[in-house]
Parts: C-alpha cells; sequence; structure tokens
C-alpha cells in the first residue's frame, strides 16, 4: 500500500510565520506525525535502531554517554519516554532492566513502536497523549526523557518541563535533546545555504506550514538556549549538564539539514540534563 508523504497528506501547500497558540500546534502536528510515520520509519529507522537509544544525528548513543545515570541505575529504574515515536529507545532500556512507558502524540509513530515491539520480542506499555498534559500521577517515575521528541513542537514547552517535574519522583533526573538554539538562524539545508545565517537567533516566531485556507498543517516552536534553561528552573528542577555533541569522524550520513559539513563548523544538537531535587 503507498502511503502518501506528509506534504500531501494535511494539504500543505505553503509556509506561514506567525504565531500559533497550543490547540493549532496539537492539532497540526498530530497529523503531521500521523501521515509522515511511514516515511519517517522507512527513511530513519535503520539509523535509529529497533533498541537503540540515539541521542541525535550525530549518533550519540545514551549505551556511551550514560546520561540518564549508570548501567545499574536503570535496573528497576521506571522510565518515561516523552515523544517516543516508534519506541527504539524505550526498548533500549527495556533491555537494560528498566520499566519504560512510550509516550507520543501521533498513533501513526505508536502504530510503529508496536510493530517493533512484536518484531523484537520487547513489549513495551504505549500511551497515546501530549507532552503538555501528562496523564500520570505525581512521582510516578524514576527517569523521564526524549530524544527530539515534544518538546520542539508544543507551544508551551514550560508546561511540559513543569508536567515532568511533577510525574519525576524527588532526587529523578530528566534528560531531553533538542534541535541546538543557534541552527533556528541558519536554513535548514545541509550544503553551503546552510552556512549564512537568514533571521535572528532571537526571534522567536514559529515555523508554520499552512494548507490552502491558511490552517497550520505543521508547527515548530524556537525558544533560545537561555528559554530552555529558564523553563527548566522555573519547573523546580536543576541543570546539572549541557551536551553539546561534537560531529563524530567518519560520520558521513546526512539528516535532514544535518551533515558532515555543519556539524564540523557549529552544534546541530542540545542536551539537557537535569535532575528534580530530592
Amino acid at each position: 500500500m503507498e502511503h502518501a508523504a506528509a506534504e500531501q497528506a494535511p494539504g500543505t501547500g505553503g509556509v506561514r510565520p506567525g504565531p500559533v497558540g497550543a490547540r493549532d500546534s496539537v492539532r497540526a502536528n498530530r497529523a503531521w506525525w500521523d501521515a509522515d510515520a511511514d516515511d519517517y520509519q522507512a527513511e530513519h529507522g535503520d539509523f535509529l535502531g529497533a533498541a537503540d537509544f540515539v541521542w541525535c544525528p550525530e549518533a550519540l548513543r545514551e549505551a556511551d554517554a550514560r546520561l540518564l545515570g549508570p548501567a545499574e541505575a536503570l535496573r528497576g529504574a521506571r522510565v518515561l519516554e516523552v515523544g517516543c515515536g516508534a519506541a527504539s529507545c524505550s526498548r533500549w532500556l527495556a533491555g537494560q532492566g528498566a520499566l519504560p512507558v512510550g509516550l507520543d502524540l501521533s498513533g501513526g509513530m505508536l502504530r510503529h513502536a508496536r510493530a517493533l515491539a512484536e518484531a523484537t520480542g520487547v513489549p513495551v506499555p504505549l500511551v497515546q497523549a501530549g507532552a503538555e498534559q501528562l496523564p500520570f500521577a505525581d512521582a510516578s517515575f524514576d527517569l523521564a526523557c526524549s530524544a527530539f521528541g515534544a518538546v520542539p513542537f508544543v507551544a508551551e514547552p514550560a508546561a511540559v518541563m513543569a508536567e515532568v517535574a511533577r510525574v519525576l519522583r524527588p532526587g529523578g533526573r530528566w534528560v531531553f535533546a533538542v534541535m541546538h538554539p543557534m541552527r533556528w538562524m541558519f536554513p535548514d539545508d545541509p550544503g553551503e545555504a546552510g552556512l549564512t545565517v537568514f533571521v535572528s537567533y532571537f526571534d522567536r516566531t514559529p515555523y508554520v506550514e499552512v494548507d490552502s485556507t491558511g490552517r497550520p498543517t505543521y508547527v515548530e516552536h524556537h525558544r533560545t538556549l537561555g528559554d530552555r534553561i529558564r523553563d527548566v528552573v522555573a519547573a523546580g528542577l536543576v541543570l546539572t549538564d549541557l551536551v553539546e555533541p561534537e560531529w563524530p569522524e567518519g560520520l558521513t550520513d546526512t539528516w535532514g539539514q544535518w551533515s558532515p559539513l555543519r556539524g564540523a563548523l557549529y552544534p546541530g544538537t542540545a542536551i539537557l540534563c537535569c535532575d528534580k531535587p530530592g
């Protein structure tokens, strides 16, 4: 069966800068990722693996970085993956003895998570919900993580930080990866054209794709690095590390706007490691 590309299914017809609220962001991005799930998995599934924890296009793996803690800290730990997509990270965590739960807004992405659970024999509980209102009780999890999931696509990222802080137990840890905020200044081009600044770093106008009626079909929200840190602090969390992975030698893959050319010059990913005071 042929699947329509995400641009075709939601009827994307152009780009319209301007403010977009939480409700429109949720509606647009749910429809987008439902439509794009098959193409995304076909393009990136091999890189992400069926049961692997890859933080970013720079191929930093949790098995090497241990940003969530040492191996022994994962055994028996209750872990929430926010914006899990096909839940490859959750399945890796399960293989380490953790007790993960994968949460995603998109039913299309969760369909792939279920299929890969069957293929690998590693089942993971899955929940379809948005990150701004997590359907879990207070102090339900020991750890929370997100590898480019949810945070860049919500209009109110401070609400995500507050919700994650709420569902973490005291002493818990939250680690999330986003596109490095300075990338907002450059076009989404992996080549020479992607090396020239074309918009202010401080311009927080969302990137919005729209259909023929002007209704948003895809929304991505920009926040500066300072904004991200302030959201973390406002939620009562403590920022313990900021990781900016360097482009590794020998990695020749291009992932959208990520490429060896750009990666050699400036960061493409920011990973924020946060603890909830105990």
